[in-house]
């Protein structure tokens, strides 16, 4: 398989499209089997020519700067990395040039793959799926956007590998295959900013799915009715399989003591575990799911779920100081996933929340805040004072402040917070207005807490 995945590149001219951790994967890759081929490499950050990678390399020529993105025709094979938005290029010369690491995989791994994705608990389900596999003693790995580039590992799969793939819109947008199976947890409003608009956005999602055959299975969640609905639409061929509550008709459901998999019971929810939250109940069934269908060891499925803990920036637990409880829901950009914090921890008193506003209609957010129990809402820039604005409209009983920084902020928090409560930093929005993404936004809120006034 690999001799085939190394003719994909070779004889052809060759671009890569951005040089990030996946941008240096592929060129990597490409390198160690094709030695002396010509390779571009195109970015916008002109401090890539410094990369000791390409200093000592005489077959590369690199392209940065504003206009990047031009003369994309003249190649043969586009590597698009994820990062690298399409959004205002006209692609109809250039569509059926593009690919990328995911492309490749699905190509020649199709069978091996489970892929997740979902605009919110993708990273969850993947990183559960896979301890779900380690823990029956399966040969698995774990890639995509979680963090991890395909290329890195691609030279280890072997015929029985498992490959646990996340799966996101940009990696998706011009995928041609889909995985054996597929796996969508929800889908929202996001991303506005890297397309044309939601729509585009949804269908990138969708095309997990679009190209399965009937040998092949896609799993979601149904309660979500964006998702339900367009899945009605798609016409699919392959083994449709759903998770919900409390509705008997879906292949997983759960009622308020277990949960249940094709009509069996398989989970206690009284047992001990560390995800809490209806919208993690959603990930477990959506696992249990998986572990059904490869007929793996309940019991030691079961196991690994319990002993799984939180992903670092989702709804972590900081700490308790001066009788007050941290956490730090970084990941959560868009308003549904900082709702799901609010009514999975139940005592927030203090959400901090806001960044760049991306287009997202927070009419429904501004609704649920006015009408929670949170008391004290500490609002950043920029949505946070857009929707701090619209709340003083209604005459809320809320205490509103406006900040303009995340230390302003920690401090205001840490001085209006009820003692035994909670204060939940979940931005409903991005965060890279101010920071380089979430985790230096969680990173920098962690540091913020735990140093003394």
């Amino acid at each position: 398989m690999l001799d085939k995945i190394i003719k994909e590149f070779k004889n052809k001219k060759i671009v890569i499209l951005g040089f990030g951790k996946e941008g240096k994967s592929t060129y990597q890759f490409i390198r160690k089997h094709l030695k002396n081929i010509s390779l571009t490499i195109k970015d916008k950050n002109d401090n890539i020519k410094n990369d000791p990678l390409l200093q000592k390399d005489p077959n590369v020529e690199i392209i940065t700067g504003d206009d990047y993105l031009d003369h994309l025709e003249e190649y043969d094979l586009i590597m698009k990395t994820p990062g690298i938005s399409f959004k205002d290029i006209d692609t109809t010369l250039i569509k059926d040039k593009i690919s990328s690491e995911l492309e490749i995989l699905l190509k020649y791994y199709k069978n091996n793959i489970i892929g997740i994705t979902g605009t919110k608990g993708k990273s969850t389900t993947s990183s559960l799926i896979y301890d779900v596999l380690k823990n029956n003693n399966k040969k698995c790995f774990l890639l995509g956007n979680i963090g991890i580039p395909i290329f890195d590992f691609i030279e280890q799969i072997e015929p029985d590998t498992l490959l646990v793939v996340e799966m996101s819109s940009h990696q998706l947008e011009f995928v041609n295959h889909s995985p054996h199976i597929a796996i969508i947890t929800n889908l929202y409003e996001d991303h506005l900013d890297h397309t044309n608009g939601v729509n585009d956005y949804y269908q990138a999602k969708l095309n997990i799915a679009r190209f399965q055959n009937s040998n092949d299975t896609l799993i979601y969640y149904k309660g979500c009715n964006t998702l339900d609905k367009l899945i009605s639409k798609l016409n699919l061929s392959s083994n449709i399989l759903s998770v919900d509550f409390n509705t008997q008709d879906n292949y997983s459901y759960c009622d308020n003591k277990y949960i249940y998999v094709n009509n069996t019971k398989v989970y206690d929810l009284n047992n001990s575990r560390n995800l809490i939250g209806n919208h993690n109940l959603i990930n477990i069934m959506l696992v249990l799911s998986i572990s059904n269908l490869l007929n793996l060891d309940n019991n030691k499925s079961c196991e690994a779920i319990n002993n799984f803990k939180p992903l670092e920036h989702r709804l972590e637990l900081v700490g308790t100081f001066n009788n007050i409880t941290y956490y730090n829901d970084a990941i959560a950009t868009i308003p549904d996933a900082t709702i799901n914090g609010i009514e999975a921890l139940g005592n927030v008193n203090t959400l901090i929340f806001g960044g760049l506003d991306r287009g997202i209609n927070y009419k429904a957010f501004i609704k649920y805040l006015s009408k929670s129990k949170v008391e004290n809402l500490i609002c950043m820039p920029t949505t946070g004072h857009k929707i701090a604005n619209e709340l003083i409209k209604i005459n809320t009983n809320k205490n509103i402040y406006l900040v303009d920084t995340l230390e302003e902020a920690v401090k205001k928090a840490k001085f209006v917070t009820k003692q035994n409560t909670i204060c939940l930093m979940s931005p409903a929005a991005a965060s890279y207005e101010y920071f380089k993404n979430f985790e230096e936004k969680g990173n920098a809120f962690k540091k913020l807490i735990k140093e003394r006034d």
